[in-house]
């Protein structure tokens, strides 16, 4: 399963819910790739892995010098003459540079301040190709793994179609906060664009409410509303605000192993067990 993990608001507990979702799925026996779009990278320095290195950025510039590879050769081959000294595939991408191992047991495709440009870069490819580069990615990774976990950045551009377009389906973070359906129309909108002329298999997962406290009348008024909204999407877990949660990325983990019995460790293993279906 591949399921991108999306708001365009910042502040959601998107990355929160990456991180922490991913090793609750490992502690339930899954295979889990969690690759990170956005180029804040909060979610590879949740998982405790180092910015540094071969990233998302580098794995999406190899397939693109692959592409112009492969235009260059078509080029060529139509000269009978050079048709012999063109080889039908140059090179196989070593996936194994990209794909970092965690402490948690949950592999990363890590992300770094670079991939900002990889945006002016895509532009360059036709309308179609250019959001389908990381489904390509995936393409050669997905049978090897039970859930692929991506973190989209908070916006709506090429990096977060590209996510939308290679995903089986979204969950989507919204805070139990005043404003907490701003945004979403719009949100909506662009998953709706997605699905009718891209990825027509897209489908909505659920939603996830976040930084729940029963302290307060706005988060179940806020939960009332969302439900309205999204009626049967909504997971029935919620995620409670929780001071564990807020620390442990300091530390470079997820909840689960920097306090398992937190609020908010047991409310991701919810989750998970929802995800899978148990």
């Amino acid at each position: 399963m591949i399921v991108s993990i999306f708001n365009q608001k910042g502040g959601v507990g998107k990355t929160t819910s990456v991180v922490n979702l991913s090793v609750a799925l490992v502690k339930e026996g899954k295979k889990v790739l969690v690759i990170d779009m956005d180029p804040q990278a909060n979610t590879t320095t949740g998982l405790g892995v180092d910015k540094e290195g071969d990233s998302v950025y580098d794995l999406f510039n190899e397939i693109l010098d692959g592409k112009n590879e492969k235009e260059e050769n078509e080029e060529l081959e139509e000269n009978e003459e050079d048709k012999k000294t063109i080889p039908e595939d140059k090179k196989r991408i070593d996936f194994s540079k990209y794909i970092k191992e965690t402490e948690s047991g949950v592999l990363l495709i890590n992300s770094e301040s670079s991939l900002s440009g990889l945006e002016v870069e895509l532009v360059n490819l036709d309308p179609v190709s250019r959001t389908e580069v990381l489904k390509e990615i995936i393409g050669k990774l997905e049978e090897e793994y039970d859930f692929i976990l991506i973190d989209c950045p908070p916006s709506l551009g090429l990096l977060s179609i590209n996510a939308l377009v290679a995903s089986d389906s979204i969950i989507i973070p919204i805070q139990t906060e005043y404003y907490a359906l701003e945004g979403v129309s719009e949100l909506m909108n662009t998953y709706k664009l997605v699905k009718d002329s891209l990825n027509k298999d897209l489908e909505i997962e659920g939603v996830l409410l976040t930084m729940f406290d029963k302290r307060t009348n706005l988060s179940y008024e806020v939960v009332e509303e969302v439900k309205s909204y999204f009626k049967n999407k909504v997971f029935k877990t919620m995620i409670p605000r929780n001071v564990r949660l807020a620390e442990a990325p300091s530390y470079g983990k997820s909840v689960l192993e920097y306090e398992e019995r937190s609020k908010g460790a047991t409310a991701y293993k919810m989750l998970a067990q929802e995800l899978i279906g148990e």
